[in-house]
């Protein structure tokens, strides 16, 4: 009898010492969790600060700018401390709960390797933490919300390629009415421009409000009715009607414009969750006021007709036909998206000694 019960009490040791042996384990192993957790979320927002401070250094984004970004992510990876070793200590009740009513596993229980920190057993349950696997989701999920701000806050100024045609003619001493008697050809006198514009926003702020400035190349062409052309006497610029019957009559002049405009863009801006407002441009209705200056680059006369030997001549006649060579104008231009309708009034004369101005009007693209 005294054999049994010294066996006994030899069993009931052993078995305590080694509940209370795997229970420690277990502690060692949710402390460990604990320090990784806290110095990876450490590192990670060291990393991000790093980053934010190279991009102030380098101008990519603004000191008001960097201040927030470190606030969000210090805010965020305070966060991601919190949920995480609050599970941590969640499991750890459940130990000492389990340990209190003798549940607790023996290392004869585990079914997965003891140097395994990520799994252990608690009771009759095994817990897997994928520490890894989740903080690298809700990471990546950061790092795309973290890039938004950026980009967001570095939008302030967008490029456009710009392409715009469509009809010229001109008025005499600013008076629309002189369109009806005007010796040009209304639908024949084209204009094509190609420029490139730097769109920039008025406030750090997303707004409605821009600044568009930039250069672009103008072809205008200006062609006489009834068979006439540009003469050049003296300091004076006439129309005369030419001695051979013409199939073209065509007075090209290109130029160099440097165009600026106060832009309204009520394109909608994109809210996010957590209220930041990212800008969106050229997805709604646009209206632009406001002028150029410029200087021409050549100017060309192209006549065309056959002589009394029905030998089709094509002439060039090289001469800037009394032109301004500096000239300045209004422009504007309403529409939707991209396209627009678009309008340029020459304010200087089209020729010298002259009250001529140019108008144009027409369609307009503004690619982003």
């Amino acid at each position: 009898m005294k054999r049994i019960l010294l066996v006994l009490v030899l069993l009931c040791t052993t078995m305590a010492q080694s509940q209370e042996k795997t229970f420690e384990k277990e502690v060692i192993k949710i402390s460990k969790r604990i320090e990784i957790i806290t110095n990876q979320q450490k590192d990670s927002l060291k990393s991000k600060i790093i980053d934010i401070d190279k991009k102030l250094e380098s101008g990519e984004i603004s000191k008001e700018t960097s201040e927030t970004l470190k606030q969000e992510i210090a805010a965020y990876h305070a966060r991601r401390i919190e949920k995480l070793v609050g599970e941590e200590e969640r499991l750890l009740q459940l130990l000492v709960q389990d340990k209190t009513n003798g549940k607790i596993a023996s290392s004869d229980n585990l079914s997965v390797a003891e140097g395994d920190d990520n799994t252990f057993t608690i009771g009759n349950k095994i817990f897997r933490l994928t520490l890894k696997d989740d903080d690298d989701d809700d990471k990546n999920d950061k790092k795309n919300t973290y890039n938004e701000v950026v980009n967001t806050s570095s939008r302030r100024t967008t490029t456009q390629f710009v392409f715009a045609m469509g009809v010229n003619n001109v008025l005499n001493n600013d008076q629309f009415s002189s369109l009806n008697d005007s010796d040009y050809k209304f639908w024949q006198s084209h204009f094509y421009e190609l420029g490139w514009t730097w769109k920039t926003r008025f406030t750090e702020n997303p707004s409605q409000l821009y600044f568009k400035y930039g250069v672009s190349f103008l072809w205008n062409n200006l062609r006489l009715e009834e068979n006439k052309i540009h003469f050049k006497n003296g300091e004076f610029t006439e129309i005369q009607t030419y001695g051979n019957q013409l199939s073209e009559s065509r007075l090209r002049h290109v130029q160099m414009n440097f165009p600026m405009h106060l832009e309204w863009d009520l394109s909608k801006n994109k809210t996010y969750d957590d209220g930041r407002v990212k800008d969106r441009t050229n997805n709604g209705v646009r209206l632009g006021v406001g002028g150029f200056v410029g200087f021409k680059l050549g100017t060309r006369q192209y006549l065309e007709y056959d002589d009394a030997n029905g030998v089709a001549i094509e002439e060039v006649q090289y001469d800037n036909f009394n032109m301004n060579t500096v000239n300045y104008g209004l422009s504007a231009y309403l529409g939707y998206k991209s396209t627009s309708v678009y309008v340029k009034y020459d304010l200087n004369p089209l020729f010298k000694n002259t009250e001529t101005r140019n108008i144009s009007l027409g369609l307009r693209l503004d690619l982003n």
